[in-house]
């Protein structure tokens, strides 16, 4: 009885996704989608266990309670209960077939009620089909932005009047828990972002992806911020940038009325959008990063660096040896997990100064630590370009010496 309905939900996630047949993903693909899933639920569900629920593995066993789980909270819903109580359209194997056939089986009224029966459902089918895959060419969606800072304000234009659902959402970006209710009716929606970034704005029709809007959401020069929910406590410059170096202190931090026990804050710099887009391809980066704030559940020292693309960035995240188990690499690519990879190389000392570098040759991404290569990765084959670039402290941090090359050509430097 299960089966239809798994498949249902599957679908109804390549629909939020939108990326196109299943049959033309990838194995990085399903490596995102891990990474997606698990930034939303917490849950990681390993890229072999969505290859083989989307059939490209064979496999003939029921997904696990968890696995079935955490795939409707992605969705969307409270878990895999809740789901199967919401579809839309009836499940074929839960009409009571059997019993009914027995008692009607020589019955020209038992068969009037099963055509009558599969005529309802091809119906509801038809028209929930029709009411999400209206042609794509009949919505618009656009965007002009307020200003070229954080918090920045976007007003999108859109028109989703052919829609055949009442059913119409703005989405900031892939998280479709951020969804906002469109009367199809009108034609603008203003949103706020808090952070800045490279984000995939979206107008969703029923559970339908029909239209995608890139939005880069730049910074007026460098931006310091403590990172809170909903709104992270923005820094004046002079309170971060000095002397050539960003560093927020925990006296600032305390400053601020955030406190750093139990649960230590991260800060964060970023720049974006302030300097010629550097291609993935080739490129060389370097920067010196230190933890400012070692004590209790900060002991760690984690330190990100990221470099925003137009799409998965490249983040390389430092910590105290001790810790690296729990460090991940992103390469643009995909997550590279320090459970399942070696990732020693990228811990180190983090009281003090640490030189980390990266830079593109021969179809791949080397990586440095103190001038010593420790990592290297497959260079992403699509076109992507490096739009910005961040720092995350656990706790308190400084960064300084930041370059940032375009084959030979510097394109930015601090």
């Amino acid at each position: 009885m299960e089966i239809p309905a798994i498949q249902k939900l599957l679908n109804l996630i390549e629909q939020q996704l939108n990326w196109g047949e299943v049959s033309g993903w990838h194995s990085k693909d399903f490596e995102k989608l891990n990474l997606l899933i698990q930034d939303k639920t917490k849950v990681s569900l390993s890229a072999s266990t969505l290859r083989r629920l989307w059939g490209k593995v064979d496999y003939s066993h029921r997904p696990s309670g968890t696995t079935l789980d955490t795939l409707a909270q992605f969705a969307g819903y409270e878990s895999w209960r809740d789901f199967t109580k919401q579809l839309e359209i009836p499940v074929v194997e839960k009409i009571v077939v059997k019993p009914f056939k027995k008692r009607m089986r020589t019955s020209l009224w038992g068969t009037v009620a099963l055509v009558l029966i599969t005529g309802v459902m091809l119906f509801l089918l038809f028209s929930y089909l029709k009411s999400t895959d209206a042609a794509i060419t009949n919505y618009s969606f656009n965007s002009r932005l307020i200003t070229r800072d954080v918090p920045n304000s976007v007003v999108f234009t859109y028109n989703a009047e052919s829609a055949l659902t009442d059913s119409v959402f703005f989405q900031q970006s892939w998280d479709n828990n951020k969804r906002s209710v469109l009367d199809k009716r009108n034609h603008q929606y203003t949103s706020i972002y808090y952070r800045p970034g490279f984000y995939l704005a979206k107008l969703v029709v029923g559970q339908k992806v029909v239209k995608e809007h890139p939005i880069l959401i730049s910074t007026n020069g460098w931006l310091g911020m403590i990172a809170k929910k909903p709104i992270p406590v923005y820094l004046n410059q002079k309170e971060f940038e000095a002397n050539a170096e960003l560093r927020i202190t925990p006296a600032t931090i305390k400053s601020k009325g955030v406190m750093l026990n139990p649960d230590p804050p991260r800060v964060e710099f970023y720049n974006v959008g302030n300097f010629k887009p550097a291609p993935l391809t080739d490129f060389s980066f370097s920067a010196e990063v230190r933890n400012d704030y070692q004590e209790g559940a900060a002991k760690c020292g984690l330190v990100k660096i990221i470099l925003i693309t137009d799409e998965m960035p490249v983040e390389i995240a430092l910590s105290t040896p001790g810790c690296i188990a729990s460090l991940n690499l992103f390469d643009g690519l995909s997550m590279i997990s320090g459970k399942s990879n070696d990732l020693s190389g990228f811990g180190a000392d983090l009281s003090k100064w640490v030189k980390v570098s990266c830079l593109s040759r021969d179809k791949k991404i080397l990586y440095f630590v103190n001038s010593k290569l420790v990592y290297e990765s497959k260079l992403p084959e699509v076109k992507r370009n490096i739009l910005g670039i961040g720092f995350k402290f656990q706790g308190a941090g400084a960064a300084k010496n930041v370059k940032l090359n375009s084959g030979k050509t510097t394109d930015f430097s601090l």
